[in-house]
């Protein structure tokens, strides 16, 4: 007998959690489930640094956060989810504070808010640059604060269960008993995150493998705007560990390898400085990002055994400042590349960051497939386009958790009821498979998964990197197309039962390959220029042909994939030509 929940949420991170807290308040009669890989403390909400973006000075206006949201996704943004995140993203992170959030203040008291790339005004809540350690904090205290909801921490979904296009649950492991139950339910909201360890180099944990963005692609909804891949400008080398952009808020300067502070020869879109965009290192991310590859074509980096990096600067900040404002970064600077930034350079590479693209949902977070919502990183409302602007995406999952939770909740109570039989046929037809995948023998298979997981990221960082082209990209096609050939020859070696984390290893592969083929061929068919999103065979921006979503859908049959364009939607701000700065 499966277990059965009215509203089930995937992934404990900052949107699950907000989802949950959502449905609760809501209708406090729902029974509501988090199903979550980690502990939910452990979730990558917690590695978030910068801020959260919310309009809170007398100074600014929703009109201005949302023009620069629109300008920094390149035009590729849907206008209207924009409006709806910008007016409720201050009142989220109010929320927030009454909860307990501790964001940093002013002198006289208010909350502090710090510049951040691509706005142009000082909109970012901050609390110090532990903000997504503090926020999910306080979004999991709040959720212990409702005893209906009920947690299956370190359980990992494999299969949403979905019938007549309407989805009822999924097939979860229990990593410590290795036990698989059917989880049944009204409604299923997604909330996984990204997909960054697809690529070799990222800012993302090793959790982040695209695990909800597949569950959905197989069971029948599309997946929006792949190709737009975001490199963030300034990760540790070694680690990919994240140097929030707020280092260069406060004032850091990026370097080559002659101390010249390079970025002054680029177009970054900011034809003039601002109060708030004095630094050029204030551009937005895919710009920076795309000067160091010109710089590195310059022979103007510095190489080093985990390829060539840049500087950065913060040793004018002074120890006082750093330490008020950027106590982690000097903590991870000194854990991780045992240097002291008060006193030494940093040294920093593009890293992949955060995927604009996820699971194609309406503006309340609602799927194509009847019963099924995404929220956060995993989804594509799209109100980041093809650039994310940082600090949009901490407020992203707490707007859309909540839209998301409301409409699952509403859903829920409505449309209730029985589970059809062929639901839990199913539940038990995937039970079998991870049984014979558990039971499969090492000599059954002659592939091993590292390999195929490291020559999939290789694919990927040499076809669609911050630069890419036509032939790039479909000799990463043909690659990827040789590694699912390759990956069906794959067995592990563990057979046990309790925290197997090589049986997880190969279900996470498996993903990552449906989430870098759809990366692919989203890339290959979108022929121009835009945000993240550049190819060099085709180096304009496209409005007339591409000022439109990709939806890549899976073909049921084979691991093939269609890709069609749905218009964006424009409420206000006709395409313009992207700065900043005025």
């Amino acid at each position: 007998m499966s277990a059965f929940h009215d509203v089930l949420v995937i992934g404990g991170g900052g949107a699950g959690l907000r989802a949950a807290i959502a449905v609760a308040e809501t209708n406090p009669r729902l029974r509501v489930a988090i199903v979550s890989k980690v502990y939910p403390m452990r979730s990558h909400t917690v590695s978030a640094e910068g801020g959260a973006a919310g309009v809170a000075a007398a100074d600014d206006s929703l009109d201005e956060h949302a023009y620069d949201t629109v300008s920094g996704s390149d035009w590729l943004c849907d206008q209207d989810a924009v409006e709806a995140f910008v007016a409720e993203a201050p009142r989220e992170l109010l929320r927030l504070e009454h909860w307990g959030c501790p964001w940093s203040r002013q002198p006289d008291g208010h909350t502090a808010v710090r510049a951040f790339g691509g706005m142009k005004k000082k909109r970012t809540w901050f609390a110090a640059d532990r903000t997504g350690f503090h926020m999910l904090h306080t979004l999991f205290q709040t959720v212990l604060s409702f005893p209906e909801v009920v947690r299956y921490d370190e359980w990992y979904v494999t299969k949403l269960l979905v019938d007549n296009g309407r989805t009822y649950g999924v097939v979860a492991i229990e990593l410590a008993t290795g036990r698989t139950e059917t989880i049944t339910a009204s409604a299923v909201i997604v909330c996984t995150g990204g997909c960054g360890r697809v690529y070799p180099f990222t800012t993302n944990a090793n959790i982040k493998t695209g695990d909800g963005m597949a569950l959905a692609y197989r069971a029948g909804a599309p997946l929006k705007d792949m190709e737009f891949v975001q490199y963030h400008p300034t990760g540790l080398p070694f680690t990919g560990i994240l140097i929030t952009e707020a280092a260069r808020a406060e004032g850091g300067w990026l370097l080559n390898k002659d101390g010249y502070r390079y970025l002054q020869d680029y177009d970054l879109g900011i034809p003039e400085p601002t109060p708030v965009m004095r630094s050029m290192e204030l551009g937005p991310r895919d710009r920076l990002s795309q000067a160091f590859v010109h710089e590195f074509d310059k022979g103007r980096t510095i190489d080093t055994p985990y390829g060539p990096i840049v500087h950065l600067d913060l040793r004018h900040l002074g120890a006082e400042l750093i330490d008020a404002k950027l106590p982690f970064v000097r903590e991870l600077c000194s854990q991780y590349q045992n240097i002291d930034p008060v006193t030494e350079l940093v040294p920093v590479r593009p890293v992949v960051h955060y995927m604009m693209g996820g699971i194609h949902t309406d503006i309340h977070g609602a799927t194509p497939i009847q019963g099924l919502y995404a929220a956060g990183e995993v989804a594509c409302v799209s109100i980041n386009g093809a650039n994310r602007l940082g600090s949009n995406s901490l407020p992203e999952c707490l707007v859309f958790g909540t839209r998301a939770g409301r409409a699952a909740a509403v859903f829920a109570g409505q449309y209730g009821g029985a589970i059809p039989p062929a639901i839990l046929a199913q539940g038990r037809d995937e039970e079998d498979r991870l049984e014979r995948e558990l039971t499969r023998h090492a000599e059954e298979g002659r592939e091993r998964i590292a390999d195929i997981r490291t020559e999939m990221q290789t694919a990927m960082e040499n076809g669609a990197g911050i630069y890419r082209d036509g032939d790039s990209l479909a000799k990463a096609a043909d690659e990827l197309q040789e590694l699912r050939l390759r990956f069906a020859d794959a067995a592990i070696d563990d057979h046990s039962r309790t925290f197997n984390t090589e049986l997880v290893a190969l279900l996470e592969l498996s993903f990552m390959l449906d989430v870098a083929e759809s990366i692919i061929t989203c890339a290959l068919q979108r022929e121009e220029s835009r945000g993240a999103h550049q190819r060099t065979d085709f180096p304009a921006r496209d409005d007339e042909r591409y000022l439109a979503h990709s939806l890549v859908h899976r073909e049921p049959d084979r691991h093939g994939r269609r890709v069609q364009y749905l218009p964006v939607t424009i409420t206000r701000w006709p395409p313009g030509e992207r700065v900043y700065g005025r």
